[in-house]
């Protein structure tokens, strides 16, 4: 339903600059009575975007534009009920409009709007190209603590602020004793309950205790100890989080990389790769693992500690596979478009490939490309050179 108010509103530049317009106009009727403070950075302008698949700070961005334009969104919309000339458009408009007044329309976008605020620090520690893994499994059992809180606490809070948004746009609140009444068509067999136990229950309680079990699902004691254990190779502050133990759990993991004599040599490894990297100065002051990698083939002692180099290598291939089905994800909408819908996979794989990869792609020169697509085959003429 978001998606369709987004796309109601945004449908055209006019009602875009309509929104722009309502939002201006409120925000100097607030500053001339006094309820707006002036100054650098505030006041800015808002707009409605569209939220993306794979990046859940979207979701929240477009929730707090959409309780900061609640008003002037109820204004573009009465606009495309009265003056639009599609009858599909307003009868859409009619039901977002209805939608978007209603106590459940308030209640969820608070209720939401509270998860994802405190779950998007996390969402961003994930995304961050320089990730700190410990600081971000940190983030996980806070993140999860803090849903823990308002569960069991913040019910009241959450209530206050639902009933202060309803009454500032005048929104009709229900009697929370009252049996609740689910909008559209009714249930035949559906067990009668009160309002109070439908939204503190079927809904508060039960979508925070969905998110604590997706990140318990997703961050299991498993998952946190391999990260935990895979940033023992992390070089900064001289290897101050090299740790021998976890290093060994993790090469534990990969029973077809290392055997059970493989992990007694790399034990006796480890104790030697440490005081070589701490004591040569070519390794001092590294920032990542792919920098130590890199340190390592340069100075060829990755056929010293041809053991640490593969556990290395298999570190890498965790974070690159789950970036790399976010980007693919969020490629594919821009690759695979509604005139491309018939596409072969080996296809959109090359087109894929080449658009995530731009940066390795835009470092290999034109002439290049057309020298090795001239010579594939012999063709009828020859491909002019840029």
């Amino acid at each position: 339903m978001i998606s369709k108010l987004v796309n109601v509103v945004g449908a055209s530049c006019k009602r875009k600059d309509l929104l722009r317009e309502k939002q201006a106009e409120k925000i100097l009727e607030a500053i001339d009575i006094g309820k707006t403070e002036t100054g650098k950075g505030l006041n800015q302008e808002y707009t409605l975007q569209r939220a993306t698949d794979t990046r859940w700070g979207s979701h929240y961005r477009t929730l707090l534009n959409i309780s900061t334009l609640f008003s002037s969104i109820i204004e573009v919309l009465e606009y495309v009920v009265e003056d639009c000339g599609s009858s599909e458009q307003k009868a859409e408009a009619v039901i977002l409009l209805d939608w978007t007044q209603s106590f459940d329309f308030v209640f969820a976008l608070i209720l939401m709007k509270s998860i994802l605020g405190i779950t998007n620090e996390l969402s961003l520690a994930l995304q961050r190209k320089d990730q700190d893994i410990v600081n971000a499994m940190e983030l996980v059992g806070i993140s999860k603590q803090r849903l823990k809180t308002p569960r069991n606490e913040g019910w009241e809070s959450l209530v206050k602020e639902v009933y202060l948004f309803c009454e500032k746009y005048s929104i009709a609140i229900p009697k929370m004793d009252d049996v609740f009444v689910a909008r559209g068509r009714p249930r035949r067999v559906a067990q009668q309950v009160t309002n109070l136990h439908h939204y503190e229950n079927e809904l508060f309680k039960n979508v925070i205790d969905w998110v604590l079990q997706e990140l318990r699902s997703r961050f299991n004691e498993t998952t946190t100890e391999l990260l935990l254990c895979m940033d023992c190779l992390n070089p900064d502050d001289s290897f101050s989080s090299f740790k021998k133990e976890k290093l060994v759990i993790l090469a534990q993991l990969y029973p077809s990389d290392f055997s059970k004599t493989g992990i007694l040599v790399l034990e006796n490894q480890l104790e030697m790769y440490i005081f070589d990297m701490k004591s040569s100065v070519h390794f001092s002051g590294l920032k990542g693992v792919g920098y130590l990698a890199m340190k390592l083939v340069e100075t060829k002692k990755l056929f010293i500690y041809h053991l640490v180099y593969r556990l290395i290598r298999l570190v890498f291939v965790l974070p690159v596979s789950t970036t790399s089905v976010e980007r693919s994800f969020s490629a594919m909408k821009i690759v695979k478009t509604r005139l491309r819908n018939k596409i072969g996979d080996q296809w959109l794989n090359d087109c894929l490939l080449t658009y995530i990869e731009k940066e390795i792609f835009q470092t290999i020169p034109n002439d290049s490309i057309l020298k090795r697509f001239q010579t594939m085959r012999s063709r009828r003429c020859q491909l002019p050179s840029t």
